[in-house]
């Protein structure tokens, strides 16, 4: 696709780094998503993701923030968050035991998702979970 043709239809927000934000990055993924049958699944992964980056990051600091993107096309819903970094390890699935409190929203993410794409800088980490139109994971199709 030609850069100055795409049909992809790209929001961002940035969100400073308190938990109640957690509640709106999922407000505002709903109200985008409106009446796609993806929005519920990245309604739950911009609530993981965005925990994620207050609890695990210096996002989650007096002065920390986390920024969403969120780019739609007829094919695929991405949605990202990036993190303000600070912990020097790179955000990875984790297999946590039974009883466990914490842990699991990066799988969670990956099970939803039907890619998971992590990049790493000095300024932080971005968490891209893509979700396809056209079938389910699992081979389920709408």
């Amino acid at each position: 696709m030609h850069e100055y043709t795409s049909t992809a239809r790209v929001w961002g927000l940035t969100c400073p780094g308190f938990p109640e934000e957690v509640s709106r990055a999922r407000r505002w993924t709903r109200d985008i998503l409106r009446g796609s049958p993806l929005a519920d699944d990245a309604e739950l992964i911009a609530s993981e993701l965005s925990a994620n980056a207050i609890l695990h990051t210096a996002s989650g600091t007096a002065s920390g923030s986390f920024h969403l993107a969120l780019a739609v096309t007829p094919q695929v819903v991405a949605l990202s968050v990036t993190d303000a970094g600070g912990t020097g390890m790179s955000p990875k699935v984790e297999h946590q035991e039974q009883d466990a409190e914490h842990g699991r929203g990066l799988s969670m993410v990956t099970a939803l998702a039907h890619r998971v794409v992590i990049h790493n800088s000095q300024a932080g980490h971005t968490v891209t979970a893509e979700l396809f139109a056209s079938a389910r994971p699992g081979g389920r199709t709408w």
